[in-house]
């Protein structure tokens, strides 16, 4: 018998019975609370929006601290996202908390692709939990979660419509993580178009069906705070780290000529409610939403492309090992046709390099008979010019001989007549 048949039917085979006395498997739920104190938590906050709508200032702001960080120019070639992971502990319990910012977002003249580096941000998370998940010592209980819990979405507040970036953006967001449209910078419009504002935001992200993250109503405890906030959607909110006296307080406020703006005032602005929505009521079930609905949806997509399913063609069940196996089998056949296709491709590459070299040296001993055959002809030609110069040399030889002996018999007839007319000359004289 299969063991999912077994737990099939250990499952309907349930039965409630009453206990007799007190056993203490109720304190479990204090077991788990102290279980998780003492680990502690973690939460991941990623910020998008344009350069200078207040992403850091807000953070601050919601966590009442000065977190570190350089400020970001306007002058950023492309998309990058800068994490920073912090410790904070309030009262008993440890938080370990990570923000990521989307640094140059929207600075660029073509912001057609400006989504992707985020995208690319939230799976690579996904994917290093799935491959922690898949190894066979597996140390989630002390894994770093680096995935996002919660997408802060800023808006400018330009008081007329959504951008398109802002759209597109979103609309790529919305099955990867969970989305809280805020307004920033919201004192820089006034009430009664911040109403209008928010109607048009709501009926454009309905409109283009972006999902965001809607607060559960599932629990009573907080079904009644969660659905009036749902109804707030989207948050205009004010940052702002500097304190003000105003009344007998200190209090965290922006001072403009015309007046003094306090965060905490929720007649001014919706800080408060963005803090007890996303901090103090729902953390825990972002972080929940993230795991069970988000990156499951990235691990099933991600399963079924390597080849793993849960039912057969005949919607039977299948065994993991049946999975590995078929997909071990499908990938050494392919291996196996892979391989034999670049042993025909080599051989073929061999044969055709054979040819290119057959017809090299074919062509090499063409152009050597043809160099010798021109050196021979070469020879020749010199022999004959050679030749020819000898007979020229002896000719000139004989010339020359036959000039000298005739210039030598010249002048021994020249001398003999010379004495000859010395001597009739002297015969005279005496006479």
């Amino acid at each position: 018998m299969a063991a999912t048949d077994i737990a099939r039917q250990v499952g309907e085979g349930c039965r409630t019975v009453p206990l007799a006395g007190h056993v203490g498997f109720d304190s479990l739920p204090d077991q788990l609370v102290n279980k998780s104190v003492s680990q502690g938590f973690c939460f991941n906050i990623l910020c998008v929006g344009e350069t200078g709508l207040g992403k850091s200032t807000l953070m601050d702001t919601l966590f009442n601290t000065k977190f570190e960080g350089e400020p970001a120019t306007h002058t950023q070639p492309g998309v990058q996202l800068r994490s920073n992971t912090y410790d904070l502990q309030e009262s008993n319990v440890g938080l370990k908390l990570t923000i990521v910012s989307t640094v140059g977002f929207g600075d660029q003249i073509n912001k057609e692709d400006s989504y992707k580096p985020i995208v690319e941000f939230i799976d690579a998370q996904f994917e290093a939990y799935l491959q922690e998940e898949l190894k066979i010592r597996r140390v989630l209980h002390t894994y770093h979660d680096s995935r996002i819990h919660a997408c802060l979405y800023f808006i400018a507040p330009t008081g007329h419509s959504l951008k398109s970036l802002d759209l597109v953006t979103m609309k790529k967001l919305d099955s990867k993580v969970n989305i809280i449209p805020i307004i920033a910078k919201s004192d820089a419009i006034s009430k009664s178009e911040l109403t209008k504002f928010k109607i048009k935001i709501t009926s454009e992200l309905v409109s283009n069906g972006v999902q965001i993250y809607q607060f559960p109503t599932d629990d009573e405890s907080v079904a009644e705070i969660n659905g009036t906030m749902n109804a707030h959607l989207p948050f205009a909110v004010v940052g702002s780290t500097e304190e003000l006296k105003i009344g007998n307080k200190m209090m965290k406020a922006r001072q403009y000529p015309w007046g003094t703006v306090q965060v905490e005032n929720e007649a001014h602005c919706d800080f408060v409610k963005l803090r007890e929505m996303l901090i103090r009521v729902n953390m825990e079930d972002l972080r929940e939403q993230t795991h069970t609905r988000h990156y499951e949806l990235y691990r099933r997509c991600k399963l079924e492309e390597m080849g793993f399913k849960d039912t057969d063609p005949d919607s039977k069940p299948f065994s993991l090992q049946e999975t590995y196996e078929a997909k071990r089998n499908e990938f050494l056949g392919e291996l196996q046709k892979k391989e034999e296709e670049m042993r025909q491709m080599f051989v073929q590459r061999v044969k055709e390099k054979e040819a290119e070299l057959k017809e090299a040296e074919k062509e090499l001993h063409e152009k050597f008979d043809c160099l010798k055959k021109l050196h021979q002809d070469e020879k020749k030609k010199l022999e004959d010019k050679k030749k020819s110069l000898d007979d020229e040399m002896n000719a000139f030889k004989q010339r020359k001989t036959a000039a000298e002996l005739l210039q030598s018999q010249g002048s021994q007839a020249g001398g003999s007549q010379t004495l000859k007319r010395d001597k009739e000359k002297k015969n005279l004289g005496f006479l």
